[in-house]
């Protein structure tokens, strides 16, 4: 996999430094971030007490030449469509935010990065 779309929990356990998070992180050709992921950093960040060093950090991440922001737009809902409707159908509800981001990776053909098991319910979505 030498391009992933990453999940917010992918990008915090990268700020621990989290050896096998850095790890594939370093080895990619591309990492994508969605402006919902970056919603809800932003919206972490609000809530603590180092906001503008966590920004000024995100920033540096995102200025690196392998990193892309990706924007929700109306191909993206058409994949968050049927990603809801898999799920429902399916009986296998995951997050809102998380429908989007699966939307995104499956739009742009990009494998996701997450530390959550859930998105395994996603029909035809590449995981990590």
């Amino acid at each position: 996999m030498r391009r992933l779309i990453i999940d917010t929990n992918i990008y915090a356990a990268f700020k621990r430094n989290v050896q096998d998070v850095a790890e594939v992180l370093r080895r990619v050709d591309y990492i994508g971030i969605n402006t919902v992921v970056l919603g809800e950093l932003n919206s972490g960040f609000k809530g603590g007490a180092n906001e503008g060093l966590n920004k000024q950090e995100l920033e540096q991440f995102l200025d690196s030449p392998r990193v892309d922001v990706i924007s929700i737009d109306e191909i993206t809902a058409e994949f968050y469509a049927q990603v809801y409707w898999n799920l429902k159908r399916n009986g296998n509800p995951i997050p809102t935010n998380d429908m989007w981001i699966a939307a995104s990776a499956l739009q742009h053909g990009l494998a996701l990065f997450s530390l959550d098991g859930h998105f395994k319910k996603v029909d035809g979505l590449m995981t990590r």
